[in-house]
């Protein structure tokens, strides 16, 4: 009875002894569960929190290329922060490529991005200003430039008004001949001139003038240029380089003389001998003076 006893109790040791082993098992096992699931909750954690922050580093750099599509000439200050950004951002985007980060990664990580964020809307900040004070000076370069032109406008209209102001000046004051008579001499051996009405005896043309009073007229020499045409209308010249200039325009002439006005009535007379012989029929004469038609006239050699 005794020896079964004994046994009895070693059995109910082992018993004890497999239940504590179980036990210390259950524990071990659910230690190990617990720590595994803390473990991936954590890498999960972690893994979403690196996705955020790439999306976010990616925000970050979509507004800074929206800002330069503005196209503005940025400061070399603006310049410099603007690369100093880029670079930030690059690195930020190589960090978060790691396969494993730590939770001190992330909160630098976290850090740098807030400080672009801050930099990005001060950035935006001054180029906005920027935008302003551009498009404020090409507001006022527009109006100056509109205003420019109106005077360069009002300038040249007032220069035209001067210009046909003076022309009509110019015009008022041009003397004018009255009382043109024109006669044909023959020039004798003697010396002596025949008044003739026939072309094959005439040798010259004698042409008398008066001027007309004109107050705005200057006073004192001026030249008066003859011009004679022959009946096929062809003009009668000597010299091809006798020139003057009158409506705007170079001309040859046939004679010319110098005479001293002094709106005083007096007449004058220009004694023109032809270089070749008359011919039959209407002969024309212009008279011009500062640049201006002075009168005209014809006579008829038979």
């Amino acid at each position: 009875m005794q020896e079964q006893d004994s046994v009895n109790k070693v059995d109910r040791n082992k018993v004890y002894f497999l239940i504590v082993v179980i036990a210390a098992l259950l524990g071990i096992n659910g230690y190990l569960y617990f720590k595994d699931k803390q473990q991936s909750s954590r890498f999960v954690t972690v893994s979403t929190e690196k996705d955020r922050l790439k999306l976010e580093v990616e925000k970050i750099e979509v507004e800074l290329d929206k800002v330069n599509s503005l196209n503005l000439n940025l400061s070399e200050k603006l310049e410099a922060e603007q690369l100093a950004a880029r670079k930030k951002i690059e690195d930020l985007k190589v960090a978060l490529q790691k396969g494993k980060l730590t939770q001190a990664d992330l909160d630098n990580a976290q850090k740098e991005i807030k400080e672009l964020r801050d930099f990005v809307k001060n950035y935006n900040d001054q180029i906005t200003r920027l935008e302003k004070e551009n498009s404020y000076l090409k507001v006022e370069r527009d109006s100056l430039k509109t205003t420019s032109d109106n005077y360069s406008q009002k300038a040249e209209n007032l220069e035209k008004e001067n210009e046909d102001l003076n022309a009509k000046v110019k015009v008022g004051a041009a003397l004018k001949s009255s009382n043109i008579t024109i006669n044909a001499y023959k020039i004798k051996s003697s010396g002596k001139n025949t008044l003739v009405t026939r072309a094959s005896t005439a040798d010259k043309l004698l042409i008398n003038f008066s001027i007309v009073s004109n107050t705005l007229a200057e006073k004192g020499y001026h030249t008066v240029y003859l011009r004679v045409f022959d009946p096929a209308g062809n003009l009668i010249i000597s010299n091809e380089e006798d020139l003057f200039e009158a409506d705007g325009q170079k001309m040859q002439f046939s004679s010319k003389i110098q005479f001293n006005y002094n709106d005083d009535n007096s007449s004058f007379n220009i004694d023109w001998l032809n270089p070749k012989p008359f011919s039959k029929g209407i002969y024309t004469i212009i008279l011009y003076t500062d640049g201006f038609v002075m009168g005209k006239s014809q006579i008829t050699l038979k």
